[in-house]
């Protein structure tokens, strides 16, 4: 875990990360090719830590910082003197050299966006590539001087050191970013380090994961009772899967209906965890509830607070009735756990208010049953049908905790949520009919807090607008929208148009992440 460096069954891969934003996209690939990695902030990097987590490969990541400041964050000493192949990325490219008796400096001739990558030298490093690829630079400074035993192996327009290697040492280094999807062959070259460098066998799988996460939930529960806050969402659905796999009847679920679920969400998640996996499922129908605290409420963000409090006043409620049980399931993942962990020493984990059940560990006596909390939203998917649950189930698009209240801008009604569920089913069933849902990281729908004039059957209406959103993105940090045809919009708007009373006008979402946000409110 992050907290603390552990010796895993697996070969280990450690990140080091000097706080770049994309620091954990470097687990991420580096995940897929079958090699297990944690990200550790390099403040946390001693020789013991070193030992106690044996590595069998090092990669440094990018940073905000100038090596050139005095002050900013170095790699400890141990890593070079600890034996194993080291690869410095931007940032951790610059303080190799720093550290290792080359020199940095600060450039005018910047590099940021896309560039090429001039391959200088044959290299196991770039094994299967071209010698000119496309790669992604986000750079002011740069290496001027290398240290002695390296020799540059890749150059770019601004940057003649841009990829470095000393082979006697094992110590490689790139200017440019890997990890991101601009890099167009930065997974191959991640994958020749772990590989053909490193020596990785690429051991991690989710069928391995899912066999030690069972025996780790039983060893820590023992016979005590869990309880978990289904949401009906991916992550705690595999959670409470994965659970009742390791304890059976030990864990009971609460699932706590808003009201505000997209349409047959809640009788699915009722008929697939209480007849198919034949769980304790207690189910609380709370929409009168929520939708009496949220009446006359407009603000976004008192609508997620009123949201969030409810659901654990309820869940609370439920488990207290339960009684007995010494464990509390939580669906955490590790992009959680690296953001809760700030890089230059900041606060350690800490349950954060997003979480599935957020608020409630401070409120009850119970210990955390987390198991998930070392995978990335697509290994929790690749878990999920590890276990058995069906591929369209796992592969659906997000959907945030505080459900349809946040794509009703505005008042909330019974009645504008019952037409908003009725569109956003239509919508989402024509993105399916065209082949177009797995394109697509998300789509959904949202009723508008104005109405309109229009014209049906030659008689004057007065009704609401929806506005349609679908996004392209990789992890929801940045985001496009997805370019329909004008025959799939103009078809979607006809059916919804036709099919929903209340509606009379559709609308599409064409802004990006940033300036925008995925969701509207």
């Amino acid at each position: 875990m992050i907290e603390a460096a552990k010796q895993s069954e697996h070969e280990q891969l450690l990140i080091i990360d000097f706080g770049s934003q994309v620091t954990k996209l470097i687990a991420r690939r580096v995940r897929e090719s079958g090699v297990y990695s944690e990200v550790h902030p390099f403040n946390k990097i001693t020789p013991e830590m070193l030992s106690a987590y044996n590595p069998k490969a090092i990669i440094l990541s990018g940073g905000p910082n100038s090596v050139t400041g005095i002050g900013t964050p170095r790699a400890d000493a141990a890593v070079w003197s600890f034996g194993v192949p080291v690869l410095g990325i931007c940032y951790g490219q610059q303080t190799m050299c720093a550290q290792l008796g080359g020199s940095v400096e600060t450039s005018d001739e910047r590099e940021f966006g896309r560039a090429d990558l001039y391959i200088t030298d044959t290299h196991p490093l770039f094994e299967g590539l071209d010698t000119t690829e496309r790669v992604w630079m986000s750079h002011g400074d740069r290496v001027s001087a290398l240290p002695q035993g390296f020799k540059v192996i890749g150059t770019s327009g601004n940057a003649p050191f841009a990829a470095i290697a000393d082979n006697k040492r094992r110590f490689y280094g790139l200017q440019f970013h890997p990890e991101v999807v601009h890099t167009v062959n930065g997974a191959k070259i991640l994958r020749n380090f772990t590989h053909n460098i490193a020596g990785f066998k690429g051991d991690w799988s989710m069928a391995a994961f899912k066999d030690e996460a069972i025996a780790a939930i039983r060893a820590q529960v023992g016979q005590g009772r869990v309880i978990c806050g289904l949401s009906g969402g991916v992550d705690s659905s595999v959670t409470a899967v994965l659970i009742h796999e390791a304890i059976g009847d030990q864990l009971t679920c609460v699932y706590v209906d808003t009201g505000m679920m997209r349409k047959g969400e809640s009788e699915q998640v009722i008929s697939l965890f209480s007849k198919h996996y034949d769980m304790n499922l207690i189910h609380v129908d709370a929409g009168n509830e929520f939708l009496d605290l949220l009446e006359d409420v407009s603000d976004p963000e008192q609508k997620r607070k009123i949201i969030g409090e409810t659901f654990i006043d309820i869940f609370e409620r439920e488990a207290n009735k339960i009684g007995g049980a010494k464990f509390l399931a939580q669906g955490t993942l590790y992009p959680d756990v690296i953001e809760s962990v700030s890089f230059d020493g900041g606060p350690s984990v800490t349950i954060k208010s997003h979480h599935n059940v957020g608020g409630l560990p401070e409120r009850m006596d119970m210990a955390l049953v987390e198991p998930l909390r070392e995978l990335f939203k697509d290994e929790v998917r690749k878990l999920g049908q590890e276990l058995g649950l069906h591929k369209d189930f796992v592969e659906r698009h997000p959907f945030p905790g505080p459900g349809l209240a946040i794509r009703c801008p505005g008042a909330i009604t019974k009645e504008r949520l019952d037409i908003l569920r009725e569109a956003d089913a239509i919508y989402l069933d024509q993105i399916k009919k065209h082949g177009l849902y797995n394109d697509i990281w998300q789509a959904f729908a949202v009723i508008l807090p104005v109405k309109t004039v229009g014209v049906m059957g030659d008689e004057r209406t007065y009704e609401n607008v929806l506005a349609l959103r679908a996004v392209t993105s990789t992890d929801g940090m940045t985001a496009d929208y997805y370019p329909y045809s004008h025959d799939f919009l103009g078809e979607t708007a006809t059916r919804i148009i036709n099919e929903v009373r209340g509606v009379n006008r559709v609308v599409y979402d064409i802004t990006s992440k940033p300036p925008g946000t995925i969701e509207w409110e």
